[in-house]
């Protein structure tokens, strides 16, 4: 009897322990949502199981004393509160452990930091709409999102790593950027190189000199580029489909399963795939999960 229990217990033990490795070193996948109001719902999206972060797309317009605007395209409209419903939608989310993010930018719409205080003030007023502070203006309802995501499209590349600062100094608040990935990113580098970003998912499409195009010798070359960087976790950002990335560089997923992620999960930063977006993702995401969620470096 006291063998069994012996047993029992080293037998607890290593489950526990095997439990927090795996959940340590586990990958996953990011999905953008928002702006396709024919993707689903927010709540529908983290009801698949499939994605470890959401990020709500996009917070167009803020900064250098512009009107914040939130524009979740075909989905909602803010004004008059009319987006408050997918507060609960977030908490139903984050009750399956998915992280929701606001992603500030974009490709279109009008955003810029003129000075260090101004980045302070963007910090403030995201701590205080969409975070854990307090304001009797949240645009999402009362839910706190987990952190935010910094897609920064074009400007002038300054005060970002400020911005960055400031939103880490209120506490537990989650950082992803989305650079692109002809390295360095030219708004995001000061930024990236703070070292306060807990993922960072490099978009790998829409450029060719980075991105999968018939073979994969490119993109591998830029994500060794990438890997060297002072990030915890690397993400390798791809369309969803063919037509998510005019561009190019969609991957078919038994390419990537082949001959993409066997190389990429060696490095010791792999933290998985982010795709754009929902709408797109039409059995991408079922397609690759699996071999996500494998640990790191196993194949």
């Amino acid at each position: 009897m006291a063998a069994h229990k012996i047993i029992t217990t080293t037998l607890s033990i290593f489950f526990l322990l095997s439990s927090i490795f795996r959940s340590s070193n586990a990958a996953g996948i990011a999905i953008y949502w928002g702006q396709n109001g024919n993707e689903g719902s927010l709540a529908s999206t983290c009801a698949t199981g499939n994605y470890e972060f959401v990020n709500i797309a996009f917070l167009s317009s803020f900064g250098s004393g512009q009107t914040p605007v939130l524009n979740l395209a075909g989905h909602c409209n803010p004004d008059n509160n009319g987006c408050a419903f997918v507060s609960d939608e977030i908490n139903s989310c984050q009750s399956q452990n998915v992280k929701v993010l606001l992603s500030i930018g974009g490709g279109v719409g009008r955003y810029s930091l003129s000075s260090a205080n101004n980045a302070k003030q963007v910090a403030g007023f995201l701590w205080n709409n969409y975070l854990g502070g307090q304001s009797d203006s949240r645009p999402l309802g009362d839910a706190v999102l987990d952190g935010v995501d910094f897609v920064i499209g074009f400007g002038s590349g300054q005060f970002w790593d400020v911005l960055a600062r400031e939103l880490k100094s209120f506490g537990q608040v989650i950082l992803s950027a989305a650079p692109q990935c002809p390295f360095p990113d030219a708004q995001l580098d000061a930024a990236i190189r703070t070292g306060l970003f807990d993922s960072v998912w490099v978009q790998f499409y829409n450029n060719p000199p980075c991105m999968y195009a018939d073979n994969a010798d490119n993109l591998l070359s830029s994500w060794n580029q990438w890997a060297a960087y002072p990030i915890s976790k690397l993400y390798m950002g791809l369309p969803a489909a063919p037509e998510a990335a005019p561009s190019g560089g969609f991957i078919p997923a038994d390419v990537l399963i082949s001959q993409v992620l066997p190389t990429i999960k060696t490095s010791s930063n792999y933290g998985g795939v982010m795709l754009w977006s929902k709408a797109f993702d039409n059995g991408y995401s079922d397609a690759i999960k699996d071999s996500i969620y494998q640990l790191k470096g196993s194949s």
